[in-house]
């Protein structure tokens, strides 16, 4: 992995996987943009369980509250595992901050700051809530990993 520091203050770079016949895609072109995603990538690469999995390759549409226009969701990652008790299922992955997943506080003057984070925040969960409607149409299973899930700071 070569990773470089973004304009955005995260990690960003390209993931070279140690068993690219899992990874449905171009396994030369796996780009992370996060150390989060990094990670997650590692695991489910190394894991003995995964069948095979992919980064931002589905997509799915959205309205979005911003501009009440149609837009197009990737999702971080999508894995196809046996799950503990050996059963195959497929997961919809995406990795975000958890204060991205949780409405912003309401500051006693609103600021510039507190309007972008409410529009982040409701433009996810369009995001999420198509996501969430996609897979439980395709008998998937959409999971928002943070720090938390991650064991990451």
């Amino acid at each position: 992995m070569t990773a470089q520091k973004s304009r955005y203050g995260t990690y960003t770079g390209l993931y070279k996987p140690t068993n690219p016949k899992k990874y449905l895609g171009d396994a030369k072109n796996i780009v992370y943009r996060s150390s989060w995603e990094a990670k997650l990538f590692r695991y489910i690469d190394m894991h003995p369980d995964v069948i095979n999995w992919a980064s931002e390759e589905i997509v799915i549409p959205y309205l979005s509250p911003k501009d009440n226009r149609p837009h197009r969701y990737y999702p971080d990652v999508y894995v196809k595992m046996k799950n503990s008790k050996g059963i195959v299922e497929t997961l919809l992955i995406e990795v975000k901050p958890k204060a991205q997943t949780m409405p912003p506080k309401v500051p006693k003057k609103k600021s510039q700051r507190f309007i972008a984070e409410s529009v982040t925040f409701a433009v996810n969960q369009a995001k999420w809530k198509a996501a969430k409607h996609f897979c439980d149409k395709n008998g998937w299973r959409f999971v928002i990993m943070t720090e938390d899930n991650l064991k990451v700071s």
